[in-house]
């Protein structure tokens, strides 16, 4: 299971989409089932299946919502990480190549769809745990060993 951390501003963004989810979108679509429901067979009214099945999405992604919110530890910034790579940082680190990568670590449920965080349980941000700016980087995958540099980190204050 992955680690129930989550930045404050990845908690605002599950709360933001747990309120639209059931303040807009539910009732939008009970309403559209509804008015489908009211035209007679069922059995062949793809409005009616569509937005039944968009429905139990809706609801199913509420449920999970509600209950990974109450699970999550929220993690805010504060003085003493500055130098150091912790939970939340933005860290760049460099190769021997000069290929450089730029990312925050962050907790699982904020890595979809965002190509610049990575979680907090991935070989690349429990190697660069409690690192300072210069240091040397050893990550271990199922790919192989790795050698980076830490040349940048940084907090959203």
């Amino acid at each position: 299971m992955a680690t129930p951390l989550i930045t404050r501003q990845g908690y605002e963004n599950l709360k933001s989409e747990l309120d639209r989810l059931w303040r807009v979108e539910r009732p939008e679509v009970t309403r559209m089932v509804t008015w489908a429901a009211s035209l007679g067979d069922r059995s062949e009214n793809a409005d009616y299946q569509y937005n039944k099945k968009r429905l139990r999405e809706i609801d199913r992604r509420v449920r999970y919502l509600q209950k990974r919110l109450d699970s999550l530890k929220v993690v805010d910034y504060h003085p003493d990480q500055d130098g150091r790579v912790f939970f939340g940082a933005w860290v760049e680190i460099e190769n021997d190549e000069g290929e450089i990568k730029r990312f925050r670590i962050a907790g699982y449920d904020e890595i979809f769809d965002r190509k610049d965080y990575i979680s907090i349980d991935s070989p690349m941000a429990r190697a660069l745990l409690k690192k300072e700016l210069d240091d040397d980087v050893v990550v271990k995958t199922e790919a192989g060993t790795f050698n980076w540099l830490v040349t940048a980190i940084e907090y959203e204050k």
